[in-house]
């Protein structure tokens, strides 16, 4: 009785928020546990599951997974919301339920925090998890790097019979793999995309302490990874991006290595870190049974997910949104825009709990490439958010113009300047501040709410 009544609360009051134009992806669920506390291992029960983890990607790689699922004939739930703590997962697997508890779509891909990853998996047990990297973010949430390796290590632990697809890339990330012997598929790029970066998280061995040396960059501290002290190495990859024909800012053409046969690839979205999204996503599918060809072939048909490298037309304006949390990923958003001549830049930083409190992070992060050349730096520059100033005193000592760094506050505010300016506009916003902006965006173009 406790879970009809669980389910029926949730399901109620996710319409009523939504009625009111709330997104309802976190108090349903909440509501829910609070009546019913197992209800996310009651709801999953009879579910396969594959359950993506790791600082960053994790909603892109859901999106891909889903997508190549769903072009193969198999039709998954996701929370596709990017509400990835138990409430949000609780929420989902309610809406997906009928009242009795019964599923309506058998195969979940569900997105996961990595703080919460090691109580989701304990009630889940997926069939498959996803480990996408460790990267330093949020510091007065999740601690340093070996916190966040941790908590996945203790979701690993309770998931003793998923298959664990992990980045060969990444040292923090593959060093998972003892914990789950026998159980492991890799998957990497076998190509040297990029000189490293001065952002590294990882630069000395989890083992030995020792420096890595490297064989190849692709960025922060993935690549060809070896210690020279104790021998901890990359391990060849089981799905490897062999081959990179074409890499531009809509998308790229590449060569996907599979079990030693090589197939050729079209990914729909720009940038290196989608290729290791793709590669993740391909291996995943593979577990699930898809068939490489299908898998590959649906890499071609991917769309972004909400504020990750999302697409607005807006005026005489061509946006991207591209969601920013961390060093890492912020200076893949910065390498994106280095590559568009003649862009305008606008960047929104907030500190509330779900973007992180401390900010300090932005002074880690490589703004100096911007201005390095003066013919290709933006053409405009506009901050925003809660914390505009401290954004506006960070690209300053990157070597902007600190006359020319305007203020805009207000989600409509900064929409109307923004559809004022001709040509490529990225915007580059942390995740409370990307919400209002976004939802202003999508409601200007005839968009649909993130949550829908």
């Amino acid at each position: 009785m406790r879970l009809f009544l669980a389910i029926l609360l949730c399901k109620l009051s996710r319409w009523a928020l939504r009625l009111l134009g709330r997104g309802g992806t976190a108090l349903p669920g909440t509501l829910a546990l609070k009546l019913c506390p197992d209800i996310v291992a009651r709801l999953s029960r009879d579910m396969r599951c594959c359950v993506v983890t790791g600082t960053n990607g994790k909603t892109t790689t859901c999106r891909m997974i889903e997508k190549l699922l769903s072009e193969s004939g198999v039709e998954a739930m996701a929370n596709r919301s990017g509400s990835n703590l138990e409430r949000g997962i609780a929420a989902d697997l309610c809406a997906n339920a009928e009242l009795t508890g019964r599923p309506r779509r058998r195969t979940a891909v569900i997105e996961c925090d990595e703080a919460a990853f090691k109580r989701v998996c304990g009630e889940i047990q997926p069939e498959v998890i996803v480990v996408t990297n460790v990267f330093r973010d949020q510091l007065d949430r999740y601690g340093e790097v070996t916190h966040t390796l941790e908590s996945i290590r203790m979701g690993l632990e309770k998931a003793q019979r998923a298959i664990v697809c992990l980045n060969a890339d990444d040292s923090l990330v593959a060093s998972l793999a003892p914990d789950a012997p026998d159980r492991v598929r890799f998957y990497g790029i076998d190509a040297a995309l990029g000189a490293g970066s001065d952002v590294s998280d990882a630069p000395r061995c989890i083992i030995c302490g020792a420096e890595y040396e490297y064989g190849f960059h692709t960025y922060a501290h993935l690549g060809g990874f070896r210690c020279p002290k104790c021998g901890y190495s990359r391990t060849e990859p089981d799905v490897a991006v062999v081959g990179v024909d074409a890499l531009t800012t809509e998308g790229s053409a590449v060569e996907i290595r599979i079990d030693g046969e090589v197939y050729p690839a079209a990914v729909s979205l720009p940038a290196v870190h989608n290729l290791y999204n793709a590669a993740a996503a391909v291996t995943a599918g593979l577990v699930l049974g898809v068939a490489p060809e299908s898998a590959v072939k649906s890499l071609a048909h991917i769309e972004s997910g909400f504020g990750r490298m999302e697409r607005f037309e807006l005026g005489e304006a061509r946006v991207t949104m591209v969601l920013v949390k961390n060093p890492a990923g912020c200076d893949r958003a910065i390498e994106y825009l280095s590559g568009i001549d003649g862009a305008a830049a606008v960047f929104c930083l907030n500190d509330g709990t779900a973007d992180g409190t401390d900010v300090s992070w932005i002074w880690d992060v490589d703004f100096e490439r911007l201005f390095a050349d003066p013919a290709k730096a933006p053409h405009e520059l506009i901050v925003s958010g809660r914390r505009a100033e401290d954004m506006r005193l960070r690209l300053k000592y990157a070597g902007a113009d600190e006359n020319a760094v305007r203020i805009v506050r207000g989600a409509k505010e900064l929409a109307d300047e923004i559809a004022k300016i001709p040509g490529e506009v990225v915007i580059m916003p942390t995740y409370t501040a990307m919400l209002p902006l976004r939802a202003e965006l999508a409601g200007r173009v005839g968009r649909k709410e993130f949550w829908r």
